[in-house]
């Protein structure tokens, strides 16, 4: 039981784990703040065009009633939720592609000085003019 234990403190304070526990918690704090402008401003906006507002929409089916304008709006939620991720992750990704530099690869190849054709960069004679190469 002490090594199941010990496994599952090492698996739990790995960097991964923890930044994704610590994702997850910013996650739901920004699902307040998304919830909070679609309530609060998106949704009565669309109420000023539509009458008694999308919260009010609903399907009578026999005795249940569908509540389709609370399904809208959790629509309008993710897709906020997903447009704003997309954003951040390509900002983040482009930042980390403009920190690695890629390394120059040794030149494979040089002029000849007499006959300007591209040989081997350990040639000493070039294959075309046979020239001397120092």
């Amino acid at each position: 039981m002490k090594k199941f234990i010990a496994e599952f403190k090492e698996f739990a304070m790995k960097g991964n784990v923890m930044d994704m526990a610590v994702g997850v918690i910013i996650g739901g704090a920004f699902k307040a703040i998304i919830d909070a402008l679609v309530d609060c401003i998106i949704s009565p906006i669309i109420g000023c065009f539509i009458r008694g507002g999308m919260e009010g929409w609903t399907v009578t089916i026999g005795e249940a009633q569908l509540g389709l304008g609370a399904f809208i709006m959790a629509i309008v939620n993710f897709l906020i939720i997903a447009l704003v991720l997309f954003c951040v992750i390509k900002a983040m990704n482009k930042l980390i592609s403009l920190r690695k530099k890629p390394e120059e690869a040794a030149p494979l190849t040089k002029k000849c000085p007499l006959c300007q054709s591209e040989i081997d960069i350990k040639a000493i004679k070039c294959p075309h003019c046979t020239g001397d190469i120092q």
